[in-house]
């Protein structure tokens, strides 16, 4: 089954740039639509970002021109380029396979915190 390996987070401020990296093993990587979702606490995980095996992108509203995911299939690697972060963007992030409905997947990676605060 996969495995889901974040890192990457921490505490930084407004303004200010993170990467997060995501390990995958357990699947065949390249031609999967992979994903990175958020949570916070007492809310649903929401999808942040997907990208296709053939480079499409999509990136939800509120990140859309500040975030940017990338993949490395030789690398079985995911990333999430976070630039000009603002306080709401704080949430535990974590990737996996994309789907429309993230309930539905079984399998997740302890995810990554990332804070932002002054």
């Amino acid at each position: 089954q996969v495995q889901l390996v974040e890192s990457g987070g921490g505490l930084v401020q407004p303004g200010g740039s993170l990467r997060l990296s995501c390990a995958v093993s357990g699947i065949i990587f390249s031609p999967k639509t992979m994903a990175w979702y958020r949570q916070v606490p007492g809310k649903e995980r929401v999808l942040v970002a997907y990208i296709t095996p053939g480079g499409t992108l999509l990136h939800t509203g509120s990140v859309k021109g500040r975030f940017t995911i990338s993949r490395d299939n030789a690398k079985n690697t995911l990333y999430l380029q976070m630039n000009s972060l603002k306080p709401e963007d704080t949430a535990l992030y974590y990737c996996n396979l994309y789907s429309i409905n993230p309930g539905n997947l079984e399998v997740w990676g302890q995810g990554t915190l990332v804070t932002v605060s002054s």
